[in-house]
């Protein structure tokens, strides 16, 4: 005996096998869509995770860059003072060296075209003696001198 089915349920038939592997082949794509997405969110995640993990070396690196620039130029910076300290300071000694030389010659062209005092007094009772000595460069003059002194008598106290 020969099949009976006629050709309108062999369709019917082939039409739910072939809704079923529809139905499967969906589902399938379902599965895979959202394992795919789970995957590219997951991998999204972590390439933002690792973008923030290079900015923070960048700055770090940026950061310590910049602090050795600095120092270099403090450094920089200080010794340039100092080598300016120092030639100030050499020429400060230099100019104080001539200084000094041009006032032991002022101070010995004065002593000897002017001269110099000197003397000392003795005061006793109501007298004053004054001994002076004057230099003019090679001529010396000496005064001595006694001179008496008013003082008022007090009265009884």
């Amino acid at each position: 005996m020969a099949s009976t089915k006629s050709p309108k349920r062999v369709k019917i038939m082939m039409t739910r096998q072939e809704a079923v592997v529809s139905i499967q082949a969906w589902w399938r794509s379902t599965l895979v869509r959202r394992t795919l997405l789970h995957a590219a969110l997951r991998a999204s995640i972590i390439q933002r995770w690792w973008r923030q993990v290079l900015a923070l070396q960048r700055e770090k690196r940026r950061l310590a860059t910049l602090d050795l620039y600095v120092r270099k130029e403090w450094a920089v910076v200080r010794l340039q003072s100092w080598v300016r300290m120092w030639c100030v300071r050499l020429r400060y000694c230099r100019l104080l060296h001539a200084a000094r030389i041009i006032q032991g010659y002022w101070r010995w062209h004065n002593c000897h075209t002017r001269g110099f005092l000197q003397g000392h007094y003795d005061i006793k009772e109501n007298e004053l003696n004054l001994q002076l000595e004057i230099s003019l460069g090679p001529q010396i003059c000496k005064v001595q001198q006694s001179t008496s002194l008013p003082i008022k008598e007090q009265s009884g106290l």
